[in-house]
């Protein structure tokens, strides 16, 4: 079992932004202005900043933003990692708990700016749970009405949102699927289902030479996307 270090200062504070790579409702020039006015008023110093652009239901493993911001805890001695939300830490309850069990381990707790269930009692442990289970609802609501509102144009075949990897705009709206992005769609699928991390698959098709459509290796956040697509596809056609 890891042992948690010596608890860091209060006084300081690690700051974590998450962009949601579907919605962005709070972005991080919001976030960041949230954080900086409650450290302002509760006197904390923010010695660093760090941003995934990711799920919100994305794995410890997957953030590399915050794998940054809680070795940066250590480095600075804080004993705060700072979110402006508690749903923009994770919208996922058993996520949220990991990254919380993380911070501890750094020597810190997790503190939302909004004051939002951030004391150390009982009743607010229960709050975070609470809070922790109303976001990934939330999630699970928004995902619901978008394969719904997604399927509906699919099946009359409209293209659904930005134009998807794998495909180029057939005109009015129509899809037309480019066999070289559907073989790294593939791949990609073929290497999320042997347990690949996001990051360990944008490396391998980096490696295998595979890039975007403007030549350049994919990144994190395009990878994340395809994985998305192809799970709301697979969701999509289960149902």
């Amino acid at each position: 079992m890891t042992r948690r270090t010596r608890p860091g200062s209060v006084a300081v504070a690690v700051g974590y932004l998450r962009v949601s790579t579907d919605r962005q409702e709070l972005g991080p020039e919001a976030q960041r202005a949230s954080i900086e006015q409650w450290a302002q008023a509760s006197s904390v110093t923010v010695a660093a900043w760090f941003t995934d652009t990711v799920s919100g239901a994305s794995e410890l493993s997957d953030r590399p933003g915050l794998a940054a911001a809680l070795a940066a805890l250590r480095a600075h001695g804080a004993g705060v990692l700072v979110v402006a939300r508690r749903d923009r830490l994770a919208r996922d309850v058993a996520v949220a708990a990991a990254i919380t069990r993380a911070t501890e381990q750094c020597g810190a707790r997790v503190v939302s700016a909004d004051g939002s269930a951030n004391g150390e009692g009982a009743a607010d442990s229960f709050l975070r749970t609470i809070l922790d289970a109303a976001a990934a609802y939330e999630r699970e609501l928004i995902r619901t009405r978008t394969k719904a509102a997604l399927r509906a144009k699919r099946e009359r075949g409209e293209r659904a949102g930005e134009l998807p990897f794998g495909y180029a705009d057939g005109g009015d709206g129509r899809l037309i699927p480019q066999e070289s992005e559907q073989r790294t769609l593939r791949l990609v699928n073929d290497l999320r289902g042997q347990g690949l991390t996001l990051r360990a698959i944008v490396a391998e098709l980096d490696a295998q030479g595979i890039r975007s459509r403007s030549g350049k290796p994919l990144g994190l956040t395009q990878v994340s996307r395809i994985v998305s697509g192809l799970r709301e596809r697979s969701d999509s056609t289960a149902g």
